[in-house]
């Protein structure tokens, strides 16, 4: 049975990079694409991007079997440390990886999650 987990990351975007880059790697990393049917084949996630203090926040929130959450988060862990994604308009973003790892879900992210494993 799926249970929820998160991830935290901190990067550094590069000054032409598109905010929405990381979250799109992680998208592909865990779906083989950014562009697919629901459900995601691996672990139904959501990625939000924050600007603060001049780096980037990326917290994702993922549901899976939790023999499986070492392996979504090296697969996220992977994807930002790659460090770039070039998008369909050809333009690629560049970032550098600050931190990354497991985080911890808050209470305010219960129904979210929940919508998550319910996927």
């Amino acid at each position: 049975m799926r249970a929820g987990f998160a991830h935290d990351a901190v990067l550094h975007l590069d000054a032409c990079a598109t905010t929405a880059a990381p979250g799109a790697a992680i998208t592909v990393a865990l779906c083989g694409s950014w562009e697919h049917r629901p459900p995601c084949p691996l672990s139904p996630h959501h990625t939000q991007v924050e600007r603060a203090r001049g780096e980037l926040v990326v917290r994702t929130l993922f549901a899976v079997e939790p023999e499986l959450e070492d392996v979504v988060g090296q697969l996220i862990d992977g994807a930002l440390a790659s460090g770039c994604l070039t998008g369909p308009d050809g333009a690629t973003s560049t970032w550098q990886l600050r931190s990354s790892g497991s985080g911890v879900a808050g209470a305010a992210e219960r129904d979210h999650l929940q919508r998550l494993i319910d996927a």
